[in-house]
């Protein structure tokens, strides 16, 4: 398998954040796609991307089904100072907290996080289908090319050569996690992801979503997405990248939203 995953690097999550400054990325894509202005405005550091609990929470299980236990121990701090007065944990919301964790050197989960991702890292393991998924393969694998004439990078979350591109993914509920992926165009995502392996790898790469609640019980799922719906994603990227060079080549950065729309109600 070395042979052939062989392209693909490995590296930080900080290392390849810096790189985004002069790579095309499947995010920064679908901020273009939403809005260009916003694009624009996020490239020049006029806005940042906010880091919610729950990113981090999901950042965490990645590392803990996709790396192991291992390296989560070794990236993520646990749990928080104690108070000598109650023999409880301060609070996550305490100045005694945050000096604390800013003290680790690394992210910190709470006790309740570490629960919760234990549990969805279960649940994950416990599904047959995702454990075969993720039996032999490659995680955050990254790859840097050039796609549609634009230096793009990606960083997939699970890639095997045997059974192709695996994208883990939380969710409230499962039952609504295909409207979910819909409204966030997870598709174009792993479409992205897709069109840039294509570019240094000849082998067909069929992708799949893992999906996990983030709540009692903790149900995981497995989707194999349509090449159908690949290809009508992958049509929508490659369309909005060649949008955003004219875009670069005019310095002009629409809303996307300049001329009157006919309001459906039915």
């Amino acid at each position: 398998m070395s042979d052939v995953t062989s392209f693909l690097s490995r590296e930080s999550a900080e290392v390849y954040q810096a790189k985004a400054a002069e790579h095309l990325t499947s995010h920064q894509l679908a901020d273009f796609r939403r809005c260009p202005l916003l694009y624009r405005k996020k490239k020049l550091g006029l806005i940042e991307d906010e880091d919610r609990p729950a990113y981090l929470v999901g950042r965490a299980l990645h590392t803990m089904v996709l790396e192991g236990r291992k390296a989560f121990e070794e990236q993520y701090a646990v749990g928080g100072p104690v108070n000598p007065k109650t023999g409880e944990l301060y609070g996550s919301n305490t100045k005694a907290f945050a000096e604390w964790a800013a003290q680790q050197g690394k992210p910190v989960l709470t006790l309740q996080q570490h629960d919760l991702v234990k549990n969805m890292a279960l649940a994950v393991f416990e599904h047959k289908l995702a454990l075969d998924l993720l039996r032999e393969g490659v995680p955050e694998g990254v790859v840097r090319t050039e796609y549609c004439q634009m230096p793009c990078q990606i960083r997939i979350d699970w890639f095997s050569p045997h059974r192709g591109i695996v994208d883990l993914k939380t969710c409230d509920d499962l039952d609504w996690f295909e409207a979910d992926a819909r409204r966030y165009c997870y598709v174009h995502q792993v479409a992205f992801y897709q069109a840039v392996l294509s570019q240094v790898l000849s082998l067909p790469s069929p992708v799949y979503f893992i999906a996990v609640e983030k709540k009692e019980p903790y149900r995981s799922g497995i989707w194999r997405i349509r090449p159908d719906d690949m290809a009508q994603a992958r049509r929508e990227n490659e369309a909005a990248i060649e949008q955003l060079r004219q875009c670069m080549a005019t310095d002009t950065w629409p809303t996307g939203y300049e001329e009157c729309r006919v309001f459906e109600f039915i």
